[in-house]
């Protein structure tokens, strides 16, 4: 017989971010509400009013937030509603005629607790787990990472080749160097062409990950840079030796009497 580990903060506080994330872009099927973020795009907290009825029922409570988590809240709702319109209909979708002034449902109605998914004392950056959500809705542990920044745009010059749009390899890197080397206000200035860039390749971005390490990155730029740095040369290289690998065996093919 087989025990689950118990939850920890930070299992729950990934749950959290995956439901936000899910809710979110749920929600960015009405126009109203995807005007409403998009609109937040490289705007400090005090010029994004239209958002707060959006965005602030999901911020943690009964602790003090730092203006930081606030803003990866706020940046990632802005990014995800950064697309064009018909990438977020479904085949039941019936909310196009929603206006700006419509109502938008709270946590609440997602079946969230926002006051539970509070974490105890300690930063996001001292245990970053992560939970990965079954077809069910439901969450269980799971890889303590998720696909970091660095494996996304890894896998955008990977899968590129071949698509309509593709990023090259030195754009790709030039990139990366440029987010690690950004204090927290300059990664929130130019994450957003980044994230659009990978959109225009086909590559999906994990948000709650991106949350995590955006919340982390005043007290844990370093290591988190490296792991983007490592997690981007880890699958590029990857990708070579295989390249590699089978022009050796196309040779060996050729050659063969």
């Amino acid at each position: 017989m087989t025990t689950q580990s118990p939850r920890t903060a930070a299992d729950v506080r990934r749950e959290h971010l995956h439901k936000y994330v899910a809710w979110i872009t749920d929600a960015c099927r009405a126009p109203g509400t995807r005007s409403a973020l998009r609109a937040g795009l490289r705007r400090d907290l005090d010029h994004v009013r239209p958002m707060h009825r959006i965005v602030a029922p999901w911020l943690p409570r009964h602790r003090h937030v730092p203006e930081t988590e606030e803003r990866a809240y706020y940046l990632v709702a802005s990014m995800i509603a950064d697309r064009p319109r018909y990438t977020f209909a479904t085949e039941d979708d019936t909310d196009d005629t929603a206006e700006e002034g419509e109502s938008v449902p709270g946590p609440e109605a997602a079946g969230e607790q926002p006051q539970a998914t509070d974490a105890p004392s300690g930063s996001v950056a001292d245990d970053l787990g992560s939970v990965a959500a079954d077809r069910d809705g439901q969450f269980e542990p799971a890889e303590r990472w998720g696909r970091s920044l660095g494996y996304c745009l890894a896998q955008a010059v990977v899968e590129g080749p071949g698509r309509e749009r593709e990023m090259r390899i030195s754009a790709a890197e030039a990139r990366l160097h440029l987010l690690t080397r950004q204090s927290a206000a300059g990664l929130h200035r130019h994450l957003p062409a980044t994230v659009r860039h990978l959109r225009q390749t086909g590559t999906d971005v994990d948000w709650a990950q991106l949350m995590e390490d955006l919340i982390a990155w005043p007290v844990s730029s370093g290591s988190i840079s490296r792991r983007w740095l490592q997690d981007y040369y880890q699958k590029t290289d990857e990708n070579r030796n295989k390249k590699n690998d089978q022009e050796d065996e196309n040779d060996l093919l050729n050659d063969a009497p």
